[in-house]
């Protein structure tokens, strides 16, 4: 026998439903454009914020990602292992290790300019309602991280 359902437990009412399978349908979208480029999307992220700053450090590389380092750790040597970035330690501090961009990794920063329009593209979205929504998330995500 069927029970009916409380509204607000009704799976299609839950916000975190919506997140989780549109974060689904966006990770979809991603693997073949990503698979061109052989990255996997958390090697995606970690290029992006080194072609923004090259040389930063794995912890600072963490806070940016809002990652535990030891989940980046593992993404980090792969990358490495494709010749993509290095790691160096610093001779100030032997306890930091700076992540900076080979050739190859710089090389190939041209060959993913194409991604956020292709992405842009599939959503339907407009660069205004894109940017609009983006902020909307990220007063979310503010506010959760503060509740928790």
């Amino acid at each position: 026998m069927k029970t009916p359902a409380c509204e607000s437990l009704k799976l299609d009412n839950q916000l975190c439903f919506a997140l989780y399978s549109t974060s689904l349908a966006m990770s979809k979208l991603y693997k073949p454009l990503l698979q061109d480029l052989d990255l996997t999307y958390p090697q995606y992220l970690i290029m992006l914020v080194l072609w923004e700053e090259d040389g930063l450090t794995a912890t600072a590389l963490g806070r940016r990602l809002m990652q535990d380092l030891g989940a980046l750790s593992p993404v980090i040597k792969r990358l490495e292992s494709q010749g993509l970035i290095e790691r160096r330690r610093s001779s100030k501090d032997d306890r930091k290790v700076h992540l900076h961009l080979t050739e190859a990794g710089r090389a190939m920063q041209a060959k993913a300019e194409t991604v956020p329009q292709q992405i842009l593209c599939a959503s339907h979205l407009n660069v205004e309602d894109a940017v609009a929504l983006k902020s909307q998330l990220e007063l979310l995500r503010r506010a959760l991280q503060e509740s928790i």
